[in-house]
């Protein structure tokens, strides 16, 4: 039953996480600057995956798509490739899930059941790796850049995509690692009633073949008949 109950929490924390992180792609604000007047706020710059864009103090948004994907950055290449990728392991993580948890019907017997879930612990938890490196590795560019004193472009902070992916990218390697150690606690669990089942076999097994009855019941050994 704990085992059960540790799944189905496994289950859901990874789920959350693999949420999380898929909700990072199309998210607008991965990196943010702002350009102050002297009472509101004049501009704000702002950056994704896929595009650049600028929004003026009257809320509209100038937006321009990045060019050829062989002209970006290197980074950026990196960070769509580890994104993409982690959402893809949470994928097929989640199905793993469904056919390895014990609450379900399909997987097959308990033991295989046990390994599928293990199997989807650790794709949950290369799918967390993943977006983890992927946001600290933009992160990284963002902060280097900002404390370089050379460095005369504009200048960004850190997003708010950045700490949803991180967060989902935690609950995804601890919902993996929950997965993971639940197929110890299926080793650990006895099986008594089949252990009890055999002993009451053996028990009738002896007493109708008559070696204890004759032990234990001398008097009877002899009818009737015999004192004829």
């Amino acid at each position: 039953m704990a085992s059960t109950a540790s799944e189905i929490i496994a289950f859901m924390v990874s789920i959350s996480g693999w949420v999380l992180v898929s909700s990072t792609l199309p998210t607008d604000y991965w990196k943010v600057s702002t350009i102050d007047g002297t009472v509101i706020t004049t501009a704000t710059y702002w950056a994704n995956l896929w595009k650049a864009c600028v929004t003026d103090s009257t809320g509209v948004s100038n937006c321009k798509d990045f060019p050829s994907m062989l002209a970006l950055d290197g980074y950026i290449q990196a960070c769509r490739g580890l994104m993409i990728a982690a959402v893809s392991l949470g994928f097929f993580g989640s199905i793993f899930a469904l056919f390895g948890m014990k609450c379900t019907k399909v997987g097959g017997s308990d033991k295989a059941k046990a390994k599928i879930a293990c199997l989807a612990g650790i794709v949950f938890i290369l799918s967390g790796l993943c977006s983890m490196t992927g946001c600290s590795l933009y992160a990284n560019k963002i902060t280097t850049e900002f404390f370089d004193p050379l460095f005369v472009e504009q200048k960004y902070e850190l997003g708010a995509a950045l700490f949803i992916g991180w967060a989902g990218a935690s609950l995804c390697i601890i919902g993996g690692v929950i997965f993971c150690f639940s197929i110890s606690d299926n080793n650990k669990t006895p099986r008594y009633a089949y252990n009890g089942a055999t002993s009451v076999m053996s028990s009738r097994t002896k007493y109708h073949g008559g070696e204890d009855f004759k032990t234990t019941n001398p008097s009877k050994q002899f009818d009737k008949n015999a004192y004829v």
